[in-house]
This record gives structure tokens, C-alpha cells and sequence, in this order.
């Protein structure tokens, strides 16, 4: 056998070693769904205060915007209102929720509160809006803190359960998205139940 036909298998096995070691660095990366943190909100529109604990059991979508952000005008915001669309049925039903969060981290003084009704009601935002909340000396929104969100739009699913099952900053495609609220509307919710003290 020449050398270079006695290296060709150790080169083969090198390569499968080299694949079989990308391979389950992909699978251990694949991060793990994350609990959502509560959001924090200074006033809500369109709905009575709602909080995470209390959307137990639902599929929950937010989407984070400004008023003023070319990407929410031209992607999030229209996504939101297609999904509203398309999942009608079972958002009627109480099994999903459509939730925007003003998060304001630029321009306080032009997006404020009554410019922002003023601009629900020109856009047809029906849906729950809160306003995260600021507190002083800090230049970012506590939701926006919470979520270490990367700006605007941004927009978050999560399941049944709590946990994050995707946040995407800017624009994503549409379709992975309804794809996985999808599965997630098919997904058990097995509630937790309180442990008995005696």
C-alpha cells in the first residue's frame, strides 16, 4: 500500500471524529427555553393590567415598538395585525394574546402617552399596550431591562408554560414564526399545582 492510500483511512477518521464533534457541539448548543421575566408597565390601554402569571395557559406574542420606529411600521406592527387575523379562532377562545409594550429608550419628550393613543387609534391597535416604565436615572425601560431587548422592533413568543420560545430583534420570517405558534397553541399545559402543607 502507498502512503498516500495508507493515510486515506486516517483522513476519513479524522473527518467523522471532526463531524461527530460539530455535530453534538450544534445539539449542546441549542439553548433551553427561558422563563419570561414579568414586564413592568407605568399604564396599560385597551386592556385591564395583565401580568404573565395571569396568562398562564395561553400562547403569548409581544411585540416591543416605539411609535416612531420605521421598522415597527413597516414589519412588526403589520405582523401583529396579520397573526390577529389569522389566529382569530383561537385568540377568541382564550388560548392566545397579542401584547405590544411601548418601549420608549429614545425621544421621550416627541412619544409620549398621548401622542401614542393618538397613534393606536390611527393604526387600528386594539390589542393590550403597555408602556414600559422608566425609573429615574435610568436610561432604559425596566421591561426592555428585563428582556434585554436590542431595540426596536423586537418581538417575543412565549409558550403555555412561561418560557421564551423566541425573541428576534428586527426583521425575521414571518412563516417560522406562525410556524411555531403553531405548534405551541398544539402544545399540553399541565398546570402547576401548590403543594400541600400540612
Amino acid at each position: 500500500m502507498t502512503p498516500a492510500r495508507r493515510s486515506l483511512p486516517l483522513a476519513i477518521a479524522f473527518a467523522a471524529a471532526l463531524l461527530t464533534s460539530l455535530m453534538t457541539s450544534a445539539v449542546q448548543a441549542a439553548p433551553a427555553p427561558k422563563k419570561a421575566p414579568d414586564w413592568e408597565i407605568a399604564e396599560w390601554i385597551n386592556s385591564e393590567p395583565l401580568n404573565l402569571s395571569g396568562l398562564k395557559g395561553k400562547v403569548i406574542v409581544i411585540d416591543f415598538f416605539q411609535l416612531w420606529c420605521p421598522g415597527c411600521n413597516s414589519f412588526s406592527i403589520p405582523l401583529m395585525h396579520h397573526w390577529e387575523q389569522v389566529f382569530e379562532k383561537e385568540a377568541s377562545e382564550g388560548r392566545i394574546t397579542f401584547v405590544s409594550i411601548h418601549t420608549v429608550f429614545e425621544g421621550h419628550n416627541f412619544q409620549t402617552p398621548k401622542r401614542l393613543r393618538r397613534f393606536l387609534k390611527k393604526k387600528g391597535i386594539n390589542h393590550a399596550v403597555g408602556i414600559d416604565r422608566h425609573i429615574d436615572g435610568k436610561r432604559l425601560p425596566e421591561t426592555m431591562r428585563r428582556y434585554n431587548t436590542m431595540g426596536t422592533p423586537e418581538m417575543a413568543i412565549i409558550d403555555k408554560h412561561g418560557n421564551i420560545r423566541l425573541q428576534r430583534f428586527g426583521f425575521f420570517e414571518p412563516a417560522h414564526g406562525e410556524s411555531l405558534i403553531r405548534t405551541l397553541l398544539e402544545e399540553q399545559y399541565a398546570p402547576e399545582k401548590a403543594s400541600l402543607t400540612r
